[in-house]
């Protein structure tokens, strides 16, 4: 009997792994491009945020008014930090990479301050800098205020085509992933269809017959969700064996927010394509189940 048992049983593991299986594939492929979308995001943030808009300080600007207008400065919401540079560091700087003191056959300092600002990403866009220049401009003692418009203007585009690619992407691959695992729970489910309707002969309730697919696919979903992750996980660990710095663009958020998407949309997924496929084998009459 022991071996009858598990001859039975052994088609049935093989159709749980066999289903494990291709949902682990289908939502290692829904967790690269959620990972991708938000480490898209973290980047364009990134990229936006190390834009520098320098503010040229007047030559009468002393040393504690522009440390108070930093001061000033950093209340304001647009601004993500800055750094002033004064005359003499200026100088300073300039005397290292010439390799020679200008002041010396000038007769003085020829540089002024300035104050090197980067925006807060929401406001690294030129129609938002064209009304900060306006307002730090009305400061009589800022000479001037540069930024890099074109670029500016190229890493917006550039960044904005980049979201609306991984946008589609992510659309599409959602139908695609739906498709693919209800595909695989329907097979699973069509054979056992004869064992659905004996139990409907014997008189068993819906939910009575229901409960062990539904059962089945919360163990496939859990476990297809903890391999993809685990996936998912060793690819990120490469990637940062190879390039450290990655992990001042992947925050701890993204790889929490990829895991808890894999494990919620497997879940409902793969309950969903059961609740649906079982349903229809329940409204089946026996000739019908022949004729599929």
């Amino acid at each position: 009997m022991g071996k009858k048992h598990k001859k039975s049983r052994k088609p049935r593991n093989i159709q749980f792994f066999t289903l494990c299986i291709s949902t682990t594939m289908v939502l290692v492929l829904i967790g690269i491009v959620v990972f991708s979308v938000l480490t898209a995001h973290n980047l364009s943030a990134y990229v936006k945020e190390n834009l520098t808009v320098t503010m040229i300080l007047t030559e009468d600007m002393t040393n504690p008014e522009a440390a108070k207008l930093c001061k000033e400065l950093k209340t304001r919401p647009y601004i993500h930090r800055l750094t002033y540079i004064s005359k003499e560091q200026a100088l300073k700087e300039q005397t290292q990479a010439m390799g020679t003191d200008p002041s010396e056959f000038l007769g003085g300092n020829p540089f002024v301050g300035s104050i090197e600002l980067q925006l807060n990403a929401d406001y690294a866009n030129n129609d938002s800098l064209k009304w900060i220049s306006k307002q730090l401009s009305k400061n009589k003692k800022v000479a001037e205020i540069t930024y890099p418009r074109d670029l500016m203007d190229s890493v917006n585009h550039n960044l904005q085509k980049i979201n609306i690619i991984l946008l589609t992407l992510a659309a599409l691959l959602t139908y695609v992933s739906f498709a693919l695992i209800n595909n695989s729970v329907r097979l699973g489910i069509y054979a056992r269809r004869f064992s659905i309707h004996t139990m409907k002969l014997v008189g068993a309730s819906w939910s009575f017959i229901r409960w062990p697919f539904i059962r089945s696919a919360i163990n496939i979903s859990l476990l297809a969700s903890f391999m993809a992750c685990a996936v998912l996980g060793g690819g990120l660990y490469a990637l940062y064996t190879y390039e450290p710095e990655i992990l001042t663009i992947i925050t701890w958020e993204i790889p929490a927010i990829t895991a808890a998407t894999i494990l919620l949309v497997g879940f409902i997924i793969t309950m969903f394509c059961t609740w649906l496929s079982v349903n229809k084998f329940l409204r089946m009459k026996a000739g019908e189940l022949y004729k599929i």
